[in-house]
């Protein structure tokens, strides 16, 4: 019977992903402690109190700030980095493979050697220092820098993984196409225009959505960059940073708190998907 061939999909679907969606959303409606367990109904007071709280609004324009900046290179610099591996000619696979080793390496571990290149003695001021630079520009503690070098290394170790999907969607453009360009004149920058992009627009609109989702998810890189706090006095978290903050803190924290920000994350991440939906369909038409 079909059923039984996708049986196991859906029991895995229902039980890590729907029963812990809908946990969430209910207990959005308590103010259950992290380790106690249960707690009492408070119904939309935890959404209320959002309205109001200042840290989340903080945490919101960090993580929408993130995506505005991330997602607008992760379409357009994969695109070019395909473009450049797109070629058979020989040894273009040692460069496809060295830009896509980032992609597997270990986001804990390259973020630590990013903590290390972007110190205050680190190589990146060391470098900065040759031009008259006199004091060190403060990367790791400055709140808007440690959000821009999270957005380096994000875009960095995404670019190899998003050049795939475009390295897959060149291959489907007929070279047809290419020559008929060529012949009217249409020289390197009108072509990529002109039959490249209108080609790979839909491949671009996965990528923003796909990217815009994970930079609404970063954590990792603002915690190893920013520290445990998330820089001084936590003006660089994002909300999954201040999910973290709220909800699973032993002593002070209110896990049906969190779990209302994470519904919050949840309806700007749909919000952001249907955005850049409607974006890319206006485009087609």
């Amino acid at each position: 019977m079909p059923v039984l061939w996708v049986a196991p999909s859906v029991i895995l679907t229902l039980v890590f992903g729907l029963f812990p969606f809908i946990n969430t959303v209910v207990l959005s409606f308590t103010d259950a402690r992290p380790l106690g367990g249960g707690g009492d109904w408070v119904g939309f007071e935890n959404y209320t109190d959002l309205l109001t709280d200042e840290n989340f609004w903080l945490a919101t324009r960090n993580s929408v700030v993130y995506a505005i900046v991330a997602v607008p290179l992760l379409v357009l610099l994969p695109l070019m980095l395909a473009q450049l591996v797109y070629r058979h000619i020989w040894g273009i696979g040692f460069f496809r493979t060295a830009f896509y080793t980032p992609v597997i390496a270990s986001v804990v571990a390259v973020a630590l050697v990013w903590q290390n290149l972007f110190s205050d003695r680190g190589p990146v001021n060391s470098f900065l220092k040759t031009f008259g630079l006199t004091e060190p520009i403060p990367f790791l503690s400055e709140p808007a820098l440690i959000l821009l070098s999270a957005i380096l290394l994000t875009v960095w170790k995404g670019l190899g993984w998003y050049m795939i999907f475009y390295l897959a969607a060149l291959a489907q453009i007929p070279p047809e196409l290419y020559e008929a360009a060529e012949i009217d004149g249409a020289g390197p920058v009108r072509r990529f225009f002109h039959v490249t992009v209108p080609n790979v627009r839909l491949t671009m609109l996965l990528i923003a959505i796909m990217s815009g989702i994970g930079s609404l998810r970063v954590f990792t890189e603002v915690y190893i960059l920013g520290g445990a706090t998330g820089g001084p006095g936590g003006e660089a978290r994002t909300l999954p940073f201040y999910i973290r903050d709220t909800a699973l803190d032993p002593i002070s924290g209110n896990a049906g708190y969190g779990a209302a920000v994470s519904v919050a994350l949840f309806v700007l991440t749909i919000g952001l998907a249907i955005a850049s939906q409607k974006l890319g369909g206006e485009e087609e038409e």
